[in-house]
């Protein structure tokens, strides 16, 4: 399973997501700190979910985080995580 596939499973699991992205923008930062070769170490997370309405924008990306487990610092360099609520 790749790195994309285990977040996105963990985060369906963890927030039941109206719409979940996750891009890897890996390619973009091709020799820069933090490049492992793998081809998964840097990530776009776009996230929707209906828990994230009682959340300030601090809250919500924590959450994601912590959603994440061990991914986050120890297998993927970098993630930049857009957590919203649906229709906004």
């Amino acid at each position: 399973m790749s790195v994309a596939e285990e977040m996105h499973a963990l985060l369906t699991e963890a927030f039941a997501p109206t719409r979940l992205a996750i891009i890897n923008d890996s390619a973009k930062h091709s020799g820069h700190m933090g490049d492992d070769g793998s081809g998964e170490s840097h990530f776009t997370i776009e996230i929707e979910a209906a828990v994230f309405a009682a959340m300030n924008r601090l809250a919500r990306q924590r959450a994601v985080i912590a959603a994440l487990g061990d991914i986050v610092g120890q297998r993927v360099h970098a993630v930049a995580i857009k957590a919203s609520v649906p229709g906004a």
